[in-house]
């Protein structure tokens, strides 16, 4: 049985998952987001991160003080970039080849669930590839009006199926959609 692949985001009702500089700073993770975040990252074993997300990451969770530091501190990682030439956060691997294929032999590995973390541009490369096999997206209750997209440039259209539906007191709401068609889902 193949490791799944879960796109895990944060994004506003208008689909950006970042404002025009990257900003975060209107994500909502409140209590009931930090609960769900906390199973969530128990269930999975390696955290996937492209450059830019990985830059904050590492900026931010080796000295934080919260209650998911632990966990963060302590999973695998991977950061692929080919700007990079050392990743200084514990438990991270950097790779420089094509992430595409280094997933497909990491699908085929033992092991839990593999996650990426923000990474707008890793994640659309990976679904455009037929590599995600889930996302798990909570909106939050803002228009920004424009900002980075979560993703881009996906062609063909890529159906999905909702398997499960979660509203926090925040106005927070998970949504998690399983991928359909291809061989994501054995059709």
């Amino acid at each position: 049985m193949l490791r799944k692949l879960i796109v895990q985001e944060m994004v506003s009702l208008d689909g950006y998952f970042a404002g025009p500089e990257g900003e975060i700073d209107w994500h909502r993770a409140d209590e009931d987001y930090v609960a769900y975040a906390g199973l969530f990252l128990q269930s999975v074993d390696l955290l996937l991160f492209g450059r830019v997300t990985y830059e904050l990451m590492a900026a931010f969770w080796p000295t934080a003080k919260h209650e998911l530091a632990s966990v963060m501190n302590e999973r695998e990682k991977i950061v692929f970039s080919k700007r990079l030439v050392s990743a200084n956060w514990r438990h991270t691997r950097l790779v420089s080849h094509d992430a595409c294929e280094e997933i497909k032999r990491l699908k085929r590995e033992a092991g839990q669930d593999m996650a990426v973390l923000g990474s707008g541009l890793l994640a659309s490369s990976l679904l455009r590839a037929g590599l995600v096999d889930e996302m798990q997206l909570t909106v939050v209750p803002i228009i920004l009006g424009h900002g980075i997209p979560l993703f881009r440039n996906i062609h063909p259209q890529v159906p999905l199926q909702l398997v499960h539906t979660e509203s926090y007191l925040s106005g927070n709401v998970l949504l998690r959609y399983r991928i359909i068609g291809g061989d994501r889902d054995g059709s």
